[in-house]
């Protein structure tokens, strides 16, 4: 659904908030309230959504949830039932519900304001099918610490670990359910041990390349809890050709178009 000029500026006036921008996702016409300052969704989130194996009526927990962009994107390209997101900041959360409500995901959708580190509240969450996670890449004292509160928390390893992250995923997921992680690949060997560590399996991975020529900078990961030890390797997903412009694979996810999710 296409929103006219002026059906725009009445959803802009409703729910933005000063400093904040409505982006319209081209996916069913639904639209993400974001700061202009603070840090947007990019490629990586896009690509997380895309990756995870959502069939009908699944519940899903996204962590690190953010603006809900992760959500968002499931809710408008998949046919899952339920969707929560658990996210620690509470700006980020109100932000992310004011989202919902302007596009009208209510009972669909809904973010939660809650530390994934408190293991007795993700207890009181119903156990889920799915767990998707763009978590926080760098380690807490690996280069320099944005002076922006929210940037630092979404890249640096401040509010949770990695560690964290896969304990909560232990404890949100059921029986044989499905995690999907976006990482880097020098944090690939962290990963793989601490997933067997609390026994979910890593069952499939995915590189991504900017372009053919150049070494992965992004890692696509499925885990499944308490699988049996069987890992197949993907082909890698590649950003771009070599002359720059987008590949086929980033154009079908993007829906045709190299403008949209912000790429």
């Amino acid at each position: 659904m296409n929103q006219t000029g002026n059906e725009v500026l009445n959803l802009k006036s409703n729910f933005l908030r000063k400093g904040e921008t409505l982006d319209d996702l081209q996916l069913k016409g639904l639209h993400l309230i974001q700061k202009k300052d603070a840090f947007r969704f990019g490629v990586d989130a896009v690509l997380l959504a895309n990756f995870a194996n959502i069939k009908k009526n699944v519940s899903v927990i996204d962590l690190c949830s953010g603006s809900g962009i992760v959500p968002f994107i499931l809710a408008g390209k998949t046919p899952a039932g339920k969707i929560i997101g658990i996210e620690i900041q509470k700006e980020m959360v109100d932000m992310a519900n004011r989202s919902v409500k302007l596009n009208n995901l209510q009972g669909k959708v809904e973010i939660f304001h809650g530390d994934l580190r408190d293991l007795e509240y993700l207890k009181t969450m119903p156990e889920s099918d799915v767990v998707t996670v763009n978590p926080p890449y760098k380690l807490r004292n690996s280069g320099i610490i944005n002076s922006k509160n929210e940037n630092a928390i979404a890249r640096h390893e401040i509010c949770c670990d990695l560690e964290d992250v896969v304990k909560a995923a232990k404890v949100l997921l059921k029986d044989n359910g499905k995690i999907y992680m976006i990482h880097r690949p020098d944090r690939f060997a962290d990963i793989m041990c601490t997933m067997r560590k609390y026994k979910i399996e890593p069952k499939f991975i995915r590189m991504v390349c900017p372009s053919i020529y150049k070494a992965p900078n992004m890692v696509l990961i499925e885990g499944q809890n308490n699988g049996g030890r069987f890992l197949k390797w993907g082909a890698s997903l590649y950003i771009h050709e070599p002359d720059g412009s987008y590949t086929d694979e980033i154009d079908r996810i993007y829906g045709r178009s190299e403008e949209r999710y912000g790429v």
